[in-house]
């Protein structure tokens, strides 16, 4: 049985599930609505242009935040790499603060930014940013020491062997760290958005709980998982494809 398969069975099956519970009534339709009750949500919001609205919103704050966090996540990651003074200081700073999650920086962004569109952007880089960084330094500090050693026997030196030998080398690690980043600072989109009046799907969401609307709020949540799946699946999984086919570093497809 291959892959898409047992996805189908499993997508299948669960979906039966669902049905039967909606159908039998175990649970309230104001806990759990039928997926024809979703389908139909997701209908009215794609007629009426509600969903297509908020998800170019969305989606514009989100890549707009995730790019500044790889910018400054990139920054901070080299020179935590290349100073032993910053890994013993910044380094385990940041470690403390890529636990903290990504709604606690939310009544700073709105102390500091009040309700805009500038308090969203604060939460999806603070949410990520840290995550980036350690990721940068966890990838230079993660090479073995027998790598570089051996390139510079070989004649490598210089921005060759950090093009050719020490970049290769740390992408796995590195692309592992980006989509991390993405998926925090995708979370922290959302949960700026619920309390941020913002034309995104994290309003779509609230919206739906104050007219205590289950089908709505399914709908959108059916919205964001699919958008976070086709992330993963048509950009950071084609990343690491293209990395494994250029590099030969089986372990990163």
């Amino acid at each position: 049985m291959n892959k898409l398969t047992r996805n189908i069975l499993f997508y299948s099956l669960l979906f039966a599930v669902w049905y039967s519970i909606a159908r039998t009534h175990v649970c309230p339709p104001r806990l759990l609505p039928s997926p024809g009750g979703v389908a139909h949500a997701l209908f009215n919001g794609l007629s009426d242009g509600s969903l297509f609205a908020a998800v170019r919103f969305s989606m514009k704050r989100v890549v707009i935040g995730y790019l500044v966090s790889v910018a400054l996540g990139f920054g901070l990651g080299l020179a935590i790499s290349v100073s032993k003074f910053l890994e013993d200081t910044l380094g385990n700073l940041l470690t403390s603060l890529q636990s903290l999650p990504s709604l606690s920086w939310l009544p700073l962004a709105l102390l500091w930014f009040g309700p805009t569109d500038k308090g969203i952007y604060f939460v999806i880089i603070m949410g990520s940013v840290f995550s980036i960084a350690m990721s940068i330094e966890t990838s230079r500090s993660g090479i073995p020491p027998i790598i570089p050693m051996a390139a510079r026997n070989l004649g490598a030196s210089g921005v060759q062997l950090y093009l050719h030998v020490l970049l290769p080398a740390s992408l796995p690690s590195l692309i592992s760290g980006l989509k991390q980043g993405w998926a925090f600072a995708w979370r922290g989109l959302i949960s700026a958005e619920m309390f941020i009046v913002s034309c995104g799907l994290g309003q779509l969401l609230m919206n739906g709980r104050s007219a205590n609307d289950m089908n709505r709020v399914f709908a959108v949540l059916v919205v964001i998982l699919v958008i976070g799946w086709a992330v993963d699946a048509f950009v950071f999984r084609n990343l690491e494809r293209a990395v494994a086919r250029r590099w030969g570093l089986s372990h990163a497809a």
